[in-house]
């Protein structure tokens, strides 16, 4: 590796390292701000954000570019190439970028917090959307009717459910689903695939929020969740529910043959085993 004396940055070559020096010496330098530039070819291209040029024109739909890979990057929404590939799940993606987020997933990194209830997000942009849900923000309601979402994805998905649409077929059961992402959660039912590993004790598991509940509740001592009735501490909120419906009595579960009313989900399951036993 070859270091910088000036920024301690690292090549790997000693032509790099040269190229690099030029930023110190001031040597391709913009009249218009006094960036600095490695070569010529990166003056010249600095200088069309201050002129507005764009020479890069796609040849398909004809929108323009300042610089020759944005050209490159939209070519591919014609042309449906991902060459960037999950080495995890496969999911392939046209950015590298892109890519980059997708592994966050898989590693449970969430470095976008939200800075009003500490949900935390793989990127920038759910955290953005996020947002919209403390800020009461729902731009995108339904013409049929008029329920309103903070996101355009949502209201997407949900207009199926009027239309009845389900699009999305499982290949070995034939179960539908109205979004893909549903259809390739569930097809880890058929698979055993568990993708989604905890970096402490190697524990796989098949949903991400499987793994970060598992990473509360066995590696964090956190409880953030408390009962209003009793102070109970709970390390998620779904355990907080089902704990304050013994102190209000209700039961959001029904049974369709018998009508008899349950607590939780699990009670509700284990009625409906006995009595088809």
């Amino acid at each position: 590796m070859y270091s910088c004396t000036h920024c301690k940055k690292c090549f790997s070559s000693p032509s790099s390292l040269r190229q690099h020096m030029n930023i110190h010496r001031g040597k391709y330098k913009c009249t218009e701000c006094g960036k600095c530039c490695e070569s010529s070819y990166h003056l010249a291209r600095h200088r069309r954000s201050h002129s507005g040029e764009k020479p890069f024109e796609c040849t398909v739909c004809g929108k323009r570019f300042t610089r020759a890979e944005g050209l490159v990057r939209h070519s591919r929404i014609h042309s449906g190439e991902k060459p960037f590939k999950c080495h995890v799940c496969n999911k392939a993606f046209s950015e590298s970028g892109n890519l980059n987020c997708h592994l966050r997933v898989h590693a449970g990194e969430k470095p976008f917090k939200c800075r009003v209830c500490d949900k935390a997000f793989s990127e920038s942009g759910n955290l953005n959307c996020h947002l919209r849900v403390h800020a009461g923000e729902k731009p995108f309601k339904c013409r049929v009717c008029d329920k309103a979402f903070s996101e355009s994805s949502n209201l997407n998905c949900h207009l199926r459910v009027h239309a009845g649409e389900k699009p999305f077929k499982c290949y070995v059961c034939d179960k539908a689903f109205s979004e893909s992402s549903n259809l390739g959660v569930h097809m880890r039912v058929h698979t055993g695939d568990k993708p989604y590993k905890c970096s402490l004790c190697n524990k796989c598991f098949s949903h991400s929020v499987n793994l970060q509940q598992h990473k509360r509740r066995i590696h964090s001592n956190r409880r953030p969740y408390h009962c209003p009735y009793c102070g109970k501490l709970f390390v998620i909120n779904s355990e907080l529910k089902s704990h304050v419906r013994v102190h209000t009595r209700a039961k959001p579960y029904s049974c369709r043959d018998c009508s008899e009313c349950f607590t939780s989900l699990n009670q509700l399951k284990r009625h409906l085993l006995k009595s088809h036993n």
